[in-house]
């Protein structure tokens, strides 16, 4: 793990998606701002729990892809939220125990169970910087991404559940494409991001209302557009993540509808 150990304060009086997050998949580090804000979304959207499980399941099975399908062995996870096992380091580790991960978030308590808990294996190294997706210049050029990850070959750069939190006043393109120029020939790109497609219109705008304040859901189609390049390819189109490489997630798969949320899998090809 890095070496970093700068102070920090938490905020308990400010939502924050990641201790929401938390709080929808079980677990204790959170505060009552977070439950209080999740069950506000969650009382418009009654299986969004499932939704926080299913992209768990989303991220582990884009790992195994990444690590067992196309043998990437570096991985870039932007937006990790607070360490839930297994988590994207053990995955790619029981494929090959050398592969490096760097984990990028922005909350100081998820700072400190990152340096506490993603320790990964002997022969592999796991870094975790404190920073935002809306800096790709400082992740990129942080002195532990270049520790960690060569840039010369391919890696696989995570970005679940983390992309619909930039607005588009934001310009979520301009930071799509810094990363993806970063990424050398052969590299994966993984997004889940929010939607309301799969839902009625009624149920859409209740969420809508619930969390305004911090995401913008989109459509496939909005997502595809985010990653519309010539060296970028689709491995399939952009769907739902629950359907998404769905003969290795656990049975039955639920219905589009309960699950909010697309997923992309794209592929780094510049030959």
């Amino acid at each position: 793990m890095s070496s970093e150990n700068a102070p920090f304060t938490v905020d308990a009086t400010t939502p924050h998606p990641a201790r929401r997050y938390d709080y929808w998949l079980g677990g204790k580090d959170n505060f009552q701002v977070d439950r209080d804000a999740a069950d506000a979304i969650e009382k418009q959207f009654p299986t969004v729990r499932l939704l926080a499980q299913e992209n768990r399941w989303f991220l582990h099975r884009s790992v195994r892809f990444a690590a067992q399908e196309l043998g990437i062995r570096q991985f870039l996870d932007i937006g990790t939220g607070i360490p839930t096992s297994p988590n994207t380091h053990q995955v790619a580790q029981e494929v090959d125990p050398a592969a490096r991960i760097v984990y990028v978030d922005n909350d100081p308590l998820v700072l400190a169970h990152a340096r506490a808990l993603l320790t990964g294996t002997p022969q592999g190294r796991t870094a975790y910087i404190d920073a935002d997706l809306r800096e790709p210049g400082k992740i990129l050029h942080h002195a532990d991404t270049a520790a960690a990850l060569d840039f010369t070959e391919p890696v696989a750069l995570m970005m679940l559940a983390v992309l619909h939190f930039i607005k588009d006043e934001e310009n979520p393109r301009a930071i799509v494409d810094t990363f993806v120029d970063a990424l050398p020939d052969g590299s994966l790109v993984v997004v889940s991001h929010g939607t309301a497609e799969h839902v009625t219109a009624e149920q859409a705008a209740r969420i809508g209302r619930a969390d305004a304040s911090q995401a913008r859901v989109r459509s496939g189609v909005e997502l595809a557009a985010l990653f519309a390049r010539p060296d970028l390819h689709l491995v399939e189109p952009v769907t739902s993540i629950s359907q998404w490489w769905a003969e290795a997630a656990p049975q039955p798969r639920p219905s589009v509808a309960d699950v909010a949320m697309n997923g992309l899998v794209a592929r780094v090809i510049r030959r």
